[in-house]
């Protein structure tokens, strides 16, 4: 499986480049705290898929998945404190929200039927 034609992946690559967007314009003193930890943790959504498709077993695979997983609920957290921090407003929240709700549900069924080619 070629990763790069997953689009889970493509959809995560998406959300990055969103979110390397709104972090563009949080003020300088975030530079260090809030912006690169958004940051990083959008980047570990498609790296992770990346990383679970180069792996020997299944089973090894599906755990970066939900490691993929872990960072969306993550990122989903960080952009309500930037929210609650007054770095975006409701409107932006809202479609920051509409993308990262899109990787999770393509991620949850990549998650599914991956593990659904495991053998019992």
């Amino acid at each position: 499986m070629n990763y790069t034609d997953l689009e889970v992946w493509k959809e995560a690559r998406y959300l990055v480049k969103v979110i390397y967007e709104m972090t563009r314009l949080f003020p300088d003193s975030e530079k260090f705290g809030l912006i690169s930890q958004i940051q990083r943790a959008a980047i570990s959504i498609p790296s992770n898929i990346a990383e679970g498709c180069g792996r020997e077993t299944q089973k090894d695979s599906i755990r970066f998945f939900y490691i993929a997983r872990g960072s969306l609920y993550e990122l989903e957290t960080q952009l309500y404190l930037v929210y609650d921090l007054g770095f975006i407003n409701q409107e932006s929240l809202e479609r920051k929200l509409e993308v990262l709700q899109k990787s999770r549900k393509l991620l949850s069924g990549f998650i599914k039927y991956y593990a659904s080619l495991t053998p019992k």
